[in-house]
């Protein structure tokens, strides 16, 4: 009898191991977002390719435009652009997010920037650099080439960076990608946080060239707004 009840302890727990397994994978999938779609004036975007894969479009996040403010909420990751908005040379692109509700959509930060030198924009060959804050202190660079590829490794901290006062707390960075000869760098709230040879980044694997299209990016399931989007040159 004890052997039956232990191979029928057995037998469930093994059932129940890929469960639990799935449920905790859940925890931070890509949510749909409700309405979703683009219906800022001339403004288009890309999911990632892992959101397209698993059958989710650019319907499952939404951008809209009130007045000058750009208001984004996610869904899966996205990039957005104008493809009129383009920069070459020299050049600084700069925006300010603001996240109203830190962490509102999700159970850990997830970060916001501005990109750079996109090319093929749209397509699965697509390429470009963007920088992003966290509400932590903490900041990306990273990029697609057509692949993913990350300047910073996981992520980067600054002191720089605005921590949120907790959950469900406003917080707002200021975000910018400067060309500046061979250098390309990146400022949150006005202090350079990264900067890189423009060797490292035009090259196999990752940009095609630092001159390109600019916009926004957003991780996955995550809710903000942004004002100032503008290229200035030197």
């Amino acid at each position: 009898m004890r052997l039956h009840n232990r191979s029928m302890l057995v037998v469930t727990f093994a059932l129940l191991i890929p469960a639990f397994v799935g449920a905790q994978g859940q925890g931070d999938r890509s949510r749909s977002v409700a309405g979703g779609g683009i219906s800022a004036a001339g403004w288009t975007g890309q999911i990632d390719a892992n959101a397209a894969k698993a059958g989710q479009t650019i319907k499952d996040a939404k951008l809209s435009e009130e007045g000058k403010v750009l208001h984004v909420t996610t869904g899966p990751a996205v990039t957005y652009w104008n493809p009129a908005d383009t920069a070459s040379g020299d050049y600084t692109v700069s925006a300010t997010f603001n996240e109203p509700k830190y962490m509102n959509l999700n159970s850990h930060p997830h970060p916001y920037g501005v990109f750079i030198a996109g090319n093929d924009m749209g397509t699965d060959q697509q390429s470009d650099l963007y920088c992003a804050a966290y509400g932590n202190g903490t900041f990306i660079v990273r990029g697609f080439g057509p692949e993913p590829f990350k300047m910073n490794g996981r992520s980067g901290e600054s002191d720089a960076v605005h921590k949120a006062a907790g959950v469900g707390q406003p917080v707002t960075q200021t975000i910018a990608l400067s060309v500046k000869g061979s250098k390309v760098e990146c400022a949150i709230n006005g202090t350079v946080v990264a900067s890189y040879e423009k060797s490292e980044l035009v090259t196999a694997g990752k940009l095609k060239s630092t001159d390109g299209v600019y916009g926004i990016r957003f991780a996955h399931n995550t809710e903000g707004t942004v004002t100032g989007l503008k290229m200035t040159k030197p």
